[in-house]
């Protein structure tokens, strides 16, 4: 089976563990920053992690690489149906390459807090995200009772409405 076989069959799961998605994870190649580099739409697996429902209100819809140092990682829809960056995480971030589970991968380090998204190459056009980081004042904390929180990104050529800046 396929790794984008094995990502499907998981993305139509209603409840996965965190066990599942880290095997899946190990198992998936480092991507560089260069392929990541790129519009993404978001998406995630639920494990019971608060993440899911959090970017849910707020309305996220992916994440944007234009550069090594200049990622968006919160791109959400605004009141008027128009995209924009959140700055909810004091910031936004840039691209690395980090070792985090015995691989070494492109990882989006947040410029504000203390929080590392590694991501990992399923095929071509998707990407698997684990989130990682530190407690911060005034957030749950990232890695919850020991449960992390995973995404996905599936590339996009354009965004499907206008992104505003600031």
């Amino acid at each position: 089976m396929s790794a984008k076989d094995t990502f499907n069959q998981l993305k139509d799961k209603e409840l996965l563990s965190d066990e599942e998605l880290l095997a899946f994870f190990d198992s998936l190649p480092a991507v560089s920053i260069e392929q990541a580099l790129g519009r993404w739409k978001g998406g995630d697996f639920n494990t019971g992690h608060w993440g899911n429902s959090a970017l849910k209100e707020m309305k996220w819809f992916g994440k944007w690489y234009r550069s090594k140092l200049d990622a968006v990682p919160l791109v959400c829809y605004d009141e008027h149906g128009r995209l924009f960056s959140s700055k909810a995480m004091k910031g936004e971030a840039s691209l690395w390459e980090v070792g985090f589970r015995g691989k070494s991968s492109t990882t989006m380090i947040y410029d504000g807090v203390p929080v590392f998204d590694h991501l990992r190459k399923v095929d071509d056009q998707t990407l698997l995200g684990v989130m990682d980081g530190k407690s911060f004042d005034g957030f749950p904390d990232i890695v919850d009772n020991g449960k992390y929180y995973f995404f996905y990104l599936e590339h996009v050529d354009s965004f499907p409405a206008e992104y505003v800046e600031g």
